[in-house]
């Protein structure tokens, strides 16, 4: 079931939302104090890419410079990815198939706003 979700998923919106990603690691990663938030976009452009059958759990012990790169973060990139989900949610909710898309979008906004600290898992561990 995971699978179908999925390939509906980047049919109908997860594809924009993962060249989304990417198009933000490389701005972040053309300066070098920025590469940190690069990597974290391109590990969650996967996530944007096939979300059904994971999940984001927090890092234990994640420290303090991943609650301020989330601030930075925010302002700069995190706020205009989670109005890509919200819009990309509003439109698939408009018919029923597209309901648990928008269910998935809406998880997203979480990780987006703040993706320091999380870890994308799946059934088989950690990726």
């Amino acid at each position: 079931m995971n699978t179908l979700l999925n390939i509906i998923w980047v049919i109908f919106g997860g594809f924009w939302l993962f060249l989304g990603y990417l198009f933000f690691g490389v701005v972040a990663c053309l300066f070098i104090i920025t590469i940190p938030a690069g990597v974290a976009c391109f590990r969650i452009a996967g996530y944007a890419l096939w979300p059904f059958g994971k999940e984001v759990v927090p890092v234990p012990g994640a420290g303090a410079m991943s609650e301020v790169s989330n601030i930075i973060w925010f302002l700069v990139a995190g706020l205009w990815l989670a109005i890509g989900h919200i819009t990309t949610a509003a439109a698939q909710a408009v018919t029923i198939i597209g309901i648990p898309l928008a269910i998935a979008n809406i998880k997203m906004i979480p990780v987006t706003c703040f993706p320091f600290g999380k870890q994308i898992v799946s059934g088989r561990g950690v990726l």
